[in-house]
């Protein structure tokens, strides 16, 4: 996997540079310190995933992404930032990138760019929790009636957004764990979603 690092901080660039190399699946194929640089780099080295900087000065993380996204729709962008505001996590899932997670957390690092480079989109810690709230400021609000799904459909999409496991859907919806299961499968298909932090997107994104 060919990893493009980009973040105004060089000693963070140094340091998640080692941690990145140190695994022997990933290839860091260029390193950068602004917008700009991420912008030329990417067209250069074309890497399997960009890990970005949001504040910089000059072109900020969001505005490179931006430029990087609309010249490539199938860029995989996962933000690194210290800043879990609200703002910035409504950006970045508005414009596509695959991921944000907060530098603190530096042992998830890795695994994140491992399920992004794999299709996924990623959340970190205290992340998942403000997107819900993040998404409610949103314009894009057609609901949920023209995705054509049945009531118990929506009923358990709710409460997928909800955070509830599938025992606890099960138990509330009086269902068997078994059914849940089944019907979140088929409504990942029938919204072509990946997964359950697909479907809460979805679910904030398009409910009345």
């Amino acid at each position: 996997m060919k990893v493009l690092i980009v973040d105004d901080d060089r000693l963070v660039v140094t340091s998640l540079t080692t941690i990145l190399e140190a695994d022997e699946e990933i290839e860091v194929v260029g390193t950068g310190n602004s917008g700009q640089e991420a912008v030329r780099l990417y067209r250069t080295t074309k890497p399997d995933v960009l890990l970005l900087d949001i504040r910089m000065d000059g072109m900020t993380g969001i505005e490179a992404a931006e430029i990087i996204l609309a010249a490539d729709a199938e860029a995989k962008i996962l933000f690194l930032t210290t800043f879990s505001d609200k703002e910035y996590i409504v950006r970045a899932l508005q414009i596509g990138a695959k991921g944000y997670i907060l530098k603190q957390n530096y042992e998830s690092i890795v695994p994140s760019l491992k399920a992004v480079y794999m299709g996924q989109r990623v959340f970190g810690e205290g992340i998942m929790t403000k997107i819900p709230l993040s998404l409610n400021k949103l314009n894009e609000n057609p609901g949920l009636a023209s995705f054509n799904l049945s009531e118990k459909e929506e009923q358990i999409i709710t409460q997928v957004a909800n955070g509830l496991s599938n025992k606890e859907i099960a138990e509330k919806l009086f269902l068997s764990e078994g059914t849940v299961r089944n019907y979140i499968s088929i409504i990942l298909e029938k919204l072509q979603l990946r997964d359950r932090t697909q479907l809460a997107i979805f679910y904030y994104k398009h409910r009345q």
